[in-house]
């Protein structure tokens, strides 16, 4: 299966999302994770939803829509650099910095308002993004931070 394949199928993407909201939901509600830890992994699918949605809309560019298709992908294929089939829910912390470096970056060529149409959070879609990239130094180790860099840009 090919990302294409994967990103084609329109229901993909929303399988995809309820089935990491319920894993998440869920274990949120069993382990004992700190509120802000919480509060983080509770933003996952939220990230991959507003990734999703971005790239089907036709006012982000197709270079943009490159670098989304790699948030996309990064959330949806098993080759992480913090597997959650290891680590469970705290693997996808890793899924979450990344797809914010992915809209930060995509922040320089697109609207604000067209990230705030898609989504699907709580709070505005920009102080989401504030408060993750200034809590990733805590939220991963620094060389992960690094891999997670290089591979937005």
């Amino acid at each position: 299966m090919t990302v294409h394949s994967v990103l084609a199928d329109n229901g993909i993407h929303q399988r995809y999302y309820d089935r990491l909201r319920e894993r998440i939901h869920s274990h949120v509600g069993k382990r004992r994770f700190t509120e802000k830890i919480a509060d983080f992994l509770l933003l996952v699918p939220d990230i991959f939803m507003l990734l999703w949605r971005l790239l089907n809309d036709a006012r982000v560019s197709g270079k943009d829509k490159v670098l989304l298709v790699t948030g996309v992908a990064y959330y949806i294929f098993p080759f992480d650099v913090v597997p959650e089939a290891i680590l469970g829910p705290i693997g996808y912390l890793d899924d979450l910095v990344f797809g914010v470096y992915v809209l930060n970056k995509l922040l320089a060529g697109t609207d604000a308002e067209v990230l705030r149409e898609h989504w699907s959070g709580s709070e505005d879609v920009l102080l989401s993004i504030q408060k993750v990239l200034g809590a990733a130094d805590n939220l991963l180790a620094g060389d992960v931070i690094e891999k997670l860099k290089k591979m937005a840009k």
